[in-house]
């Protein structure tokens, strides 16, 4: 069976720990249970997994918190667990730092899936353009190193961020729908959801540009998606 790499899940419910570890131990991952948040970050420090699964309804410390002190110390890319449905806990989730959620009750054969779209994501090779994709006196983007630099400062993305940066370089000065966007970064699997491509590219305006109220390199093009462009040119 293939190594699919280290799975880290945080969660209380025991059975349902139980029933997923048995579950993605079969498919080839290596799982890493914890019990709570606290156990979930000590784990996440001394195993160094290659991706979390993180419930947000736990007791002592929530989901949200862990999400929250898991950006500060590393990119590994977080799923989320949630029974909560509603719009503004999935965009506190993804503004928090996470890569994807699941609501519960949900398939194995679904979490599957997107645990695999998210570790494809973040594994993907580099893009078939090597080299310094943009470069200006503001913003440099080393497609090669896989670094962003703002006024000669290091830029630290997530690699979702740091993919979906990427691909608008690649096609800088084109008007991109939320469509093409979304297959390039996330994979068919995401479907029309584009609040993915609003949030995080709220979150890369919030790194990138002078002023994320007034963008300059990512524009808006109403009704079809973004444009990357040259500030300064």
């Amino acid at each position: 069976m293939s190594n699919l790499g280290k799975l880290l899940i945080v969660e209380d419910d025991v059975d349902l720990v139980r029933a997923l570890e048995v579950y993605f131990s079969r498919v080839g991952y290596h799982v890493i249970p914890a019990a709570n948040g606290l156990d979930g970050l000590q784990k996440l420090y001394n195993e160094h997994p290659d991706i979390v699964l993180l419930d947000i309804a736990m007791p002592k410390m929530d989901g949200w918190e862990v999400c929250r002190r898991i950006r500060e110390m590393s990119d590994v890319p977080i799923v989320i667990l949630t029974a909560r449905v509603q719009e503004e806990e999935r965009v506190r989730g993804l503004k928090l730092g996470a890569d994807d959620y699941v609501v519960k009750p949900f398939s194995l054969k679904e979490l599957e899936a997107r645990l695999e779209a998210v570790l494809r994501r973040t594994r993907e090779t580099k893009p078939q353009r090597k080299g310094i994709l943009f470069a200006n006196a503001e913003l440099v983007i080393d497609a090669d190193r896989l670094v962003v630099m703002r006024e000669s400062k290091h830029v630290d993305l997530t690699p979702t961020e740091l993919r979906l940066l990427l691909f608008f370089a690649e096609n800088i000065g084109r008007a991109l729908t939320h469509r093409q966007i979304l297959d390039k970064v996330w994979g068919d699997a995401y479907g029309e959801d584009v609040d993915y491509v609003k949030l995080f590219v709220h979150r890369l305006r919030q790194k990138i540009e002078p002023d994320p109220s007034n963008p300059r390199y990512i524009l808006s093009e109403r009704g079809i998606g973004y444009r990357f462009v040259d500030a300064l040119a």
